[in-house]
């Protein structure tokens, strides 16, 4: 556990030494730079680049999990059980159609920037959190929801204070999951004018800079190690207070 600590701390520096003085690491992409070309992006700030990605990211990610823990408590339900499939079929809309293809279709009716980004992330994040909420509500242990019933909570009692805490650590995985695929997918939000991370990858590869690429592969990269890191301990620690036990992550 403490060689763990130490390499999220020096994961946690490094990347904060790269937001925020990326001077410092000229020596270390200058042979990836053109002859003579510029080795740092410095058309924009990268801060205010991971501001904006992160920042579109966990709006996506907000409203994907609001809908889809939404339909999975209604089609977890007797009365809503007849609409799973369909559920299942709006959520697989964004696995369906690729991000490109989403961008491409919203940008008419939006218009460039975050918005066709947003679109785009939050229909891309709706299953993997819908099919994880549907599995955890669906198999909570019989005697302690009757056990909610027998204390007599009614319905939405036993919802708030039984079945959905008991269910978070797994819907919780479906959340790091969606994130995580969202901290990727944002940078192509940049072919559109959204303030991402990916604008520094896009100018790498227009320019021919390798320098640009890794400075933007290897932001976003920590970024995702960082937050899937501190969502699994979020899961861990939810599940061991539960009570349950947790095999595989």
């Amino acid at each position: 556990m403490k060689a763990g600590l130490i390499l999220r701390l020096v994961l946690i520096a490094l990347l904060l030494a790269l937001v925020l003085w990326p001077e410092w690491f000229v020596w270390a992409f200058a042979p990836f730079a053109p002859d003579g070309g510029p080795v740092i992006y410095q058309r924009a700030s990268l801060l205010s680049l991971s501001l904006s990605h992160l920042g579109l990211v966990a709006a996506a990610s907000l409203a994907s999990t609001v809908l889809a823990v939404t339909l999975a408590i209604l089609v977890t339900r007797p009365a809503g059980a007849a609409f799973r499939p369909l559920s299942r079929t709006i959520t697989n809309l964004g696995q369906t159609f690729p991000p490109v293809a989403v961008l491409a279709l919203a940008v008419p009716a939006l218009g460039f920037g975050a918005g066709p980004t947003l679109v785009a992330l939050f229909l891309y994040g709706l299953l993997p959190i819908f099919e994880n909420a549907v599995t955890g509500l669906s198999t909570l242990p019989p005697s302690t929801v009757e056990a909610a019933r027998g204390i007599g909570l009614n319905r939405w009692q036993r919802l708030m204070r039984v079945e959905l805490p008991l269910a978070f650590p797994v819907i919780l995985t479906g959340v790091r999951l969606s994130v995580v695929i969202a901290l990727g997918t944002a940078t192509i939000g940049s072919t559109v004018a959204a303030k991402t991370l990916g604008e520094v990858i896009i100018a790498g590869l227009l320019t021919n800079n390798t320098a640009y690429v890794l400075q933007g592969g290897l932001i976003v990269g920590l970024f995702a190690v960082l937050i899937y890191d501190a969502l699994v301990s979020l899961e861990v620690r939810l599940a061991r207070r539960l009570g349950l036990e947790r095999k595989g992550r």
